[in-house]
This record gives C-alpha cells, sequence and structure tokens, in this order.
C-alpha cells in the first residue's frame, strides 16, 4: 500500500476516516511515540497484576467485580467476556461503519491508556489495512459500557471466530485468516474489556453522519437556491444586512452560501421594483404580485442555519471522542494508577447526534413543504396540476411521487424523539442510566438516507418546474448545471412510465457527487 495514515491517538480526523472508508489502498501505521506508550502502559500494568485488585483484570465483571478471578485463569476471563457478549441480532450494520469502528479502536489504543499489548494492536492494525470487517449486528448496545456487544464481533473476529466481510463476500473468519496466512489472536490479560469497554462503534457511525450531513446540508442549499429562482423570489431575504441584524452562525453562512449560488440569476427580484398600484384607493386594494414567499422559500437560511450550528457541534464532539480514552479502567503508567471511572459512558455521543437528528428531520420537513407547493396548483397558483407536461387528468406527473415524499417525511418526523432519554436500566441495575448511543446514531443515518428520498424527489420536482418554464437559459450557473445533471440521468416526465429504477440514480447522484458540495459551509 502506497499511502498512509500515521494514528497517534490525538490526531485522527473525520476527513482520515473519510479516506481509509473510501480507498482500499490507504493504510493505517502508529506513531513510534505511540507504540511507545502502548509498550509502555502494558508493562506497567503486568507488572501491577499480582500487586493490586485491578477491575476486569482480576476480578469479574459489572455487578460480579466482587469475585477476584485466580491469574491462571485471567486469559479465560477475557475470552468468556468476549463470546458471552457477542450475541447481537438484526441486520449487520453497514462495512463502512464497521471499518470506522475498528479505526477509532485503534486509535484509542494508540493513546497508550488501555494496557493492551502490541501484539493486538498490529493485529486490529492487520485487520483495518487488509480490510477484513467483522459482522456486527444492529442491536444489542445500550451505549454505557461503552458499545460491549458491537465491539465483542469486532473482538471476536481478531480471534479467528465468527464471521467477517472481505472483498465483498460474507464468509466465515477463520476461512479469510487462512487465506492470508493471519494467525487467529489469543486474548491476553485485559484485551477482552479493552477491546469492548468503550465507545468506539457510535462514534464511528457519528464521524461518518457528519460526511453525510455535510453533503446533505448542501444538496438542501442548492435545491433552496434553485426554488427561489423558479419562483422569482425577493432578494432581500438572504441579502447579508438582513442576516447581520440577527447573527446566529449558521443563519449567517446559509444566507451567505445561497448568496453566492445565485449571484449569477437573472430570475431574482428586487424589492425596490414593487411599486404602488397606480391608482390607489381608499379601500384595500389586492394586487396580482407576490409580496412575500411562502416560509419554505423565504426562511431557508433561519431552518437550515441550526442544522449547520449542530452539524458544527456534533463534528467538534465526534473528533474530541475519536481521540479520546474511553477505557475503564484507564492504565495511568505516568503516574502508577488505574483509574476506575465511566469514560465509555456514551451521552455526549447520544446527546449531540439526537440534536442533530431532530434538525434533519426539520431539513426534510422543509423540502417536503416546498414539493408541495409546487405539486399543489391551487397554492402556487402558476404551475400545472403536478407539474404536468402533458394533460392532467389523463397524466398523473409526480402525483405518485409525492406519497413517496409524504411518508417518507412522517418517518422522520417519528424518529425526531430524543432517543438517549429512554434510559432503561440493566445489568442488574449496575448500568442504572444508559445512552442509547449505538441506536441513536443508526435512528440518525436512517432519517439521513429518508432525507436524501425526499431531496431526491424534490430536484426532481425542480428540474419539472424549470421545463414548465422553459427558462433554463435565467438560472445562475450552479443551478442550470445541477439542471443539465439531472436531465443526464432522469428525463422530464412528459408521458408516465415506471420510474422505479430510475430514482436510485438520483439519490446516488445526490450522495455521492462531491462537486455539489457548497464551499461556503466549511467556514463555521
Amino acid at each position: 500500500m502506497s499511502k498512509s495514515i500515521i494514528l497517534t491517538g490525538n490526531n485522527l480526523t473525520i476527513q482520515d476516516i473519510e479516506i481509509i472508508v473510501q480507498d482500499p489502498e490507504v493504510s493505517l501505521e502508529i506513531a513510534e511515540s505511540a507504540l511507545h506508550a502502548i509498550r509502555t502502559s502494558r508493562e506497567f500494568l503486568e507488572r501491577e497484576v499480582h500487586k493490586r485488585i485491578i477491575y476486569g483484570v482480576n476480578t469479574g465483571f459489572g455487578p460480579m467485580a466482587s469475585y477476584i478471578i485466580n491469574h491462571g485463569q485471567s486469559e479465560s476471563l477475557q475470552e468468556n467476556l468476549i463470546r458471552s457478549h457477542a450475541v447481537g441480532l438484526g441486520d449487520p450494520i453497514e462495512d463502512r461503519y464497521v471499518l470506522a469502528t475498528m479505526v477509532i479502536r485503534l486509535n484509542t489504543f494508540a493513546k497508550g491508556y488501555s494496557g493492551v499489548s502490541p501484539e493486538l494492536v498490529s493485529q486490529l492494525q492487520t485487520f483495518i489495512n487488509h480490510r477484513i470487517l467483522p459482522i456486527v449486528p444492529e442491536h444489542g448496545a445500550v451505549g454505557t459500557s461503552g458499545d460491549l456487544v458491537q465491539l465483542a464481533h469486532v473482538a471476536l473476529a481478531l480471534t479467528g471466530e465468527g464471521e467477517v466481510m472481505y472483498k465483498g463476500k460474507r464468509e466465515l473468519t477463520s476461512h479469510v485468516l487462512q487465506q492470508l496466512q493471519i494467525q487467529p489472536y489469543k486474548l491476553k490479560i485485559k484485551e477482552g474489556l479493552s477491546l469492548i469497554n468503550g465507545t468506539s462503534t457510535m462514534t464511528g457511525i457519528g464521524a461518518m453522519i457528519c460526511s453525510d450531513t455535510k453533503q446533505l446540508l448542501s444538496i438542501s442549499v442548492r435545491l433552496g437556491a434553485l426554488a427561489l429562482e423558479i419562483v422569482h423570489g425577493f432578494d432581500d431575504s438572504i441579502s447579508e444586512k438582513l442576516h447581520s441584524v440577527r447573527p446566529h452562525t449558521g443563519q449567517r453562512i446559509i444566507a451567505q452560501a445561497l448568496r453566492e449560488l445565485l449571484a449569477s440569476s437573472q430570475t431574482l427580484r428586487k424589492r425596490n421594483n414593487l411599486k404602488q398600484p397606480a391608482h390607489a384607493t381608499a379601500e384595500a386594494l389586492p394586487i396580482s404580485e407576490v409580496i412575500q414567499e411562502f416560509y419554505s422559500l423565504r426562511c431557508i437560511p433561519q431552518i437550515l442555519g441550526p442544522v449547520f450550528d449542530a452539524y458544527c457541534k456534533t463534528t467538534k464532539d465526534m473528533v474530541t471522542e475519536m481521540n479520546s480514552a474511553t477505557d475503564n479502567p484507564i492504565v495511568d503508567w505516568e503516574n502508577d494508577i488505574f483509574l476506575h471511572g465511566g469514560n465509555f459512558h456514551g451521552d455526549y455521543i447520544a446527546a449531540s447526534l439526537d440534536q442533530l437528528k431532530m434538525t434533519l428531520v426539520k431539513l426534510t420537513m422543509l423540502s417536503e413543504r416546498r414539493l408541495n407547493f409546487f405539486l399543489n396548483s391551487q397554492i402556487n397558483r402558476f404551475f400545472p396540476p403536478f407539474l404536468n407536461l402533458n394533460t392532467p387528468g389523463l397524466t398523473l406527473a409526480l402525483q405518485g411521487l409525492q406519497f413517496v415524499a409524504t411518508s417518507t417525511t412522517a418517518q422522520n418526523q417519528t424518529l425526531a424523539f430524543p432517543h438517549y432519554v429512554h434510559s432503561i436500566s440493566t445489568n442488574a441495575d449496575n448500568q442504572d442510566i444508559v445512552s442509547m448511543g449505538t441506536d441513536v446514531a443508526l435512528f440518525t443515518a436512517k432519517v439521513i438516507e429518508n432525507a436524501y428520498i425526499v431531496l431526491s424527489i424534490e430536484v426532481i420536482a425542480l428540474a419539472q418546474a424549470v421545463d414548465v418554464l422553459a427558462n433554463k437559459h435565467l438560472l445562475s450557473q450552479p443551478s442550470r448545471e445541477l439542471f443539465e445533471h439531472i436531465r443526464e440521468i432522469f428525463p422530464a416526465i412528459e408521458h408516465d412510465r415506471v420510474l422505479v429504477h430510475e430514482l436510485p440514480k438520483v439519490v446516488h447522484f445526490l450522495k455521492q457527487n462531491k462537486k455539489l458540495h457548497v464551499e461556503a459551509l466549511d467556514t463555521p
């Protein structure tokens, strides 16, 4: 492998994880300073294990911590821990989430406070660099003694048991290791506990969510800009002065992004060009012009601003957690002590992702409401019903797609409820208040997936609206390019046709096309 990222335990970024996930040729290396800390930590643990009572090393786990384990059984204790906890059920989580999990766990070890051996670090590094990805079921974590069940499936694979994904195929771990001539790992004291006692799964999913959110937010801003152009909106709703007098960071940045996208538009209107009627009377007099657009068009910065702010906070929280020691106990070899505490508790991750999830649901609702505006001729009073390019009544155009957007948005609204408040005592009440962090992360990922579906339907509708108006030449360059890209993969709906195989192409385009990223969102 020609490219590598060096882990120190302190400098891992979301961009690093994105690179590792996207490029199978990128490898991970451990900095020499980190290897020194790992060796020193391990040596300290092995010196002290016969002198002190150390949780999970010469004691049982959780409510059974009062049971002292004989030294001759300490390695069996670690094996029993992994086998007893590798009991997850449900669908496997995505490979990229598993890979991100493993990278973060390796980075945690690189800090040198876990007490693991260099040999275990090497085994995990080998799995990552060969992209041997354990099958990790979705159900099982309460997110408080860390992601115990999910991480146990990762640990199980390191020992040669369980199943993995390798080169796109699900196989027995033992078969893959034989093929690659990699020896199964034999767990030493504390190593089973160190592998599963941490927040690496929820944080790995969270890191990928931050990456997905950045793209999703860019798409949402671009669709908002295009929608404003199509309705010939007034430009004062995105003016710098308007947003400077209510200077929330996210609101200002979204407005700036819209101004930059719309700089070359020939369709936006100036408020000063709106004149009084020539013959004013004492009575109220209706005029044909729209004075103010609906909120889904006029309040884009105020609605997407909180999404951006939540994204920035979540990104900060994920990066902090990725570079943290989340074990228990912490092997503080520098001060000759073992620190027993709760760094494995996932509330920071759960609370942050729940907040982000809620704002992403609002983003979805914004898109769905704009879609409704363009499809409902009784509201917009300009476009044909359901943006019909043929014979309304005989042809139904986008009518069916609206049902999909409505139902998907409704599902997101249900998922908006904060999940980390669903604490249920478990583990013989040892874990009496828990985070549900991994489930929060998976629910947030589902919200993002749903949001892409709704935004894909909206972009189809906006492109159809441009066809109705036949005004592509008046659009800003970014909007015109977006329209042309959509038309390359999704022709206008003039005659009703089966769309089921075309729609995923639009979703894939919005997810994967990094050229759609809005640069203004890079500046918090």
